[in-house]
C-alpha cells in the first residue's frame, strides 16, 4: 500500500513536469517563428531547362477564393490606376481610380516621370483609393526631367521588372539608391557583352527599361520565354515558381492565388530570362539543382526570425534573414492577415 501510495504522486508530477515543459518549448516555437515551414505545403516539379536557367514548378492549393486583383500592369493599360511622380527619388504615389483591388509587387518598372522607378514594396491598393505612397527606386540615374513624349508628371507602363538578384537585394535588403544605381550599370554591361552590342539607349544611358527593351536583348530573351512559357499552362495547381542560373539557386515567388501568379508569369519569366543571359558563359554546361535542393531552400529561408513592417493599414511586410537567405511574405488584413505572395532569395 504504501509503494501505490508513492508511485501515484511522483508520477502525477513527472506527468506535470513533462505538460510544463512541452507548453513552454511550443510557446517558444511560437514567438521564435521557427514552427513548421510553409514549403512543406508545396509540392516541386522540375526542373525545366533552356540553356543556363533551370525553372521549378512550385503547386499548392489557392488560399484566396472569391477574390481576383488586378496587376499594375492591366491596370495602367486599362487606366484604372495612376502612378504618380512625387519628385522624391525613393517614393512615387498610387491611386486606384476603378472598382476592384490592384496588386502591386516590389521589383516592378514605372516608365515615365522624371525617371524611370523600380517599386520598392509589395501592395494592394483598395477600390478608389486615395493617394498612397510607395517606395521606390530609380533605376536610371542623370536625368530628372521630360523624356521625349512621355509625361513627367505620371508613369505610363509597368511591362519590365528588375532583372538581377543583385539590384533586387539593393533595394530591398541594403535599402540603397546607390547600390541600385551601381548593379543597373553592371547589368547593362553584362547584357551588352552577351548580345555583342552596346545596350544603353542613346535616350537615356544610364535606363536599365531602355537597355531592357534593346531590341537584341529582346530578341535573346524571347528564346527562353518562347522555350519556357508554356510550362505554366500544362500543369495543375501551379501558384509560384523557382529558378536557377548556372546551376546555382537564385529565387523564389509563390502566390495564394494561382490566377495572380500566372497573370504575373511573363514579366517573372522574361525577368529571370533576362539576368540568365547576363550570366550566360559560352560553351559551359551546368548541373540544375534537385527539387529536394529547392526545398531546403524554402525551409531554410523560412527558418530565421521574423521581423514585421506595416506598409499601410491593410498590407503588412514579414521578412526573415539569415547569412545565406532572405525571405519576403507579404500578408492582407483583409484577408485575416493571410499571406498573399512569398519572395525567396538567395543572398550568393
Amino acid at each position: 500500500m504504501k509503494k501505490r501510495s508513492l508511485v501515484f504522486p511522483l508520477g502525477f508530477i513527472l506527468l506535470t513536469l513533462g505538460l510544463s515543459l512541452l507548453l513552454s518549448v511550443s510557446a517558444q516555437v511560437r514567438r521564435s517563428g521557427s514552427a513548421q515551414t510553409s514549403g512543406s505545403e508545396y509540392r516541386i516539379s522540375g526542373p525545366y531547362v533552356y540553356k543556363n536557367l533551370s525553372v521549378f514548378l512550385i503547386h499548392g492549393r489557392d488560399k484566396i477564393t472569391g477574390k481576383k486583383f488586378l496587376t499594375l500592369q492591366e491596370a495602367l493599360v486599362q487606366r484604372k490606376v495612376i502612378v504618380y511622380e512625387t519628385k522624391e527619388v525613393n517614393t512615387l504615389a498610387i491611386r486606384n481610380v476603378s472598382s476592384e483591388e490592384v496588386y502591386v509587387q516590389s521589383g516592378e518598372i514605372v516608365k515615365g516621370g522624371q525617371q524611370d522607378r523600380m517599386l520598392g514594396v509589395d501592395l494592394i491598393v483598395p477600390p478608389h483609393s486615395r493617394k498612397i505612397p510607395i517606395a521606390a527606386f530609380c533605376v536610371e540615374s542623370g536625368r530628372w526631367t521630360r523624356r521625349g513624349g512621355e509625361a513627367s508628371g505620371v508613369f505610363s507602363s509597368s511591362v519590365d521588372a528588375a532583372v538581377t538578384r543583385d539590384i533586387k537585394l539593393a533595394a530591398k535588403v541594403a535599402n540603397s539608391q546607390g547600390d541600385v544605381w551601381r548593379n543597373v550599370a553592371v547589368a547593362q554591361d553584362k547584357l551588352s557583352a552577351t548580345v555583342g552590342t552596346r545596350v544603353n539607349s542613346a535616350e537615356s544611358e544610364s535606363s536599365l527599361q531602355l537597355a531592357v527593351e534593346n531590341r537584341r536583348v529582346q530578341e535573346t530573351a524571347d528564346n527562353y520565354v518562347k522555350e519556357l512559357s508554356r510550362i505554366v499552362y500544362t500543369k495543375n495547381n501551379v501558384i509560384g515558381y523557382a529558378f536557377a542560373i548556372n546551376g546555382k539557386l537564385n529565387s523564389a515567388d509563390v502566390y495564394a492565388s494561382g490566377t495572380l501568379f500566372k497573370k504575373l508569369w511573363p514579366k517573372l519569366l522574361k525577368a529571370s530570362a533576362i539576368e540568365a543571359m547576363a550570366e550566360l558563359q559560352k560553351n559551359q554546361k551546368y548541373e540544375p539543382p534537385t527539387t529536394g535542393q529547392v526545398q531546403t531552400f524554402f525551409s531554410d529561408s523560412e527558418a530565421a526570425a521574423p521581423s514585421e513592417k506595416a506598409l499601410t493599414p491593410r498590407v503588412k511586410l514579414v521578412t526573415r534573414e539569415d547569412k545565406e537567405n532572405v525571405f519576403f511574405e507579404t500578408r492582407d488584413a483583409a484577408g485575416k492577415d493571410d499571406w498573399v505572395h512569398r519572395n525567396y532569395i538567395k543572398k550568393n
